[in-house]
C-alpha cells in the first residue's frame, strides 16, 4: 500500500529525496553536466503548485514529485511535472503510475488544461511511463539544459466544481 502526502518541497524529507534524485542525475548523467537546483519552496504552495512524497506501508519516504504553474500555453493554464522520483528498490510496482496520476489530478483540480514535462533520453523507464499515461511528445517549451525530451498531455476541465 501506498500513500501519497502533500509536504513542503524543503522539508527535510521532501529535501533528502530531492538530493537523491539530484545525486543520481549528477553521477549518471552523459558528461557529469547535470544542473542541480534546488527549488524554492513557494513554486510548490497552493495552488502555484504542491509538491507530494510518496510513502509505503510503513510510513516511510520513498519517492516523490510536484507541479509547478508555467507560463500559459495554447490550451489555457498550464503546470509542469516536476521531480519524479522513486528510490530504486521502490519502482516497478506501479507507485510512479500512482503519483504522476495523482499530480494530474492535483493539476486539474487547479484548473490546468495542460500538463507539461521535461525528461532526459537517458531516463528510458520514465520516457514509458509518460507515454502509457497518455503524454505526447512536443517542441521544446523551456530551455533546460538537463532535457533532451519535452512532453505534454491535454486535461479535461475539473467536473467536480
Amino acid at each position: 500500500m501506498v500513500t501519497l502526502r502533500e509536504e513542503p518541497v524543503d522539508a527535510p524529507g521532501a529535501r533528502e529525496l530531492l538530493a537523491e534524485y539530484f545525486a543520481m542525475r549528477a553521477a549518471t548523467f552523459p558528461g557529469h553536466a547535470y544542473t542541480t537546483v534546488f527549488p524554492h519552496a513557494s513554486v510548490f504552495q497552493p495552488p502555484r503548485g504542491v509538491f507530494v512524497v510518496v510513502r509505503d506501508d510503513q510510513d516511510q519516504s520513498v519517492g516523490c514529485g510536484g507541479i509547478r504553474r508555467i507560463d500559459d500555453g495554447a490550451l489555457g493554464p498550464r503546470y509542469e511535472v516536476k521531480h519524479l522520483y522513486l528510490r530504486p528498490q521502490n519502482r516497478g510496482r506501479g507507485w510512479g503510475r500512482v503519483l504522476l496520476e495523482d499530480l494530474e489530478h492535483r493539476a486539474i483540480a487547479f484548473g490546468a488544461r495542460e500538463l507539461v514535462l521535461d525528461t532526459h533520453h537517458t531516463l528510458e523507464a520514465a520516457g514509458r511511463l509518460y507515454v502509457a499515461a497518455g503524454f505526447e511528445a512536443v517542441d521544446p517549451y523551456n530551455d533546460n539544459p538537463n532535457a533532451t525530451r519535452w512532453y505534454a498531455k491535454a486535461l479535461e476541465a475539473d467536473q467536480t466544481g
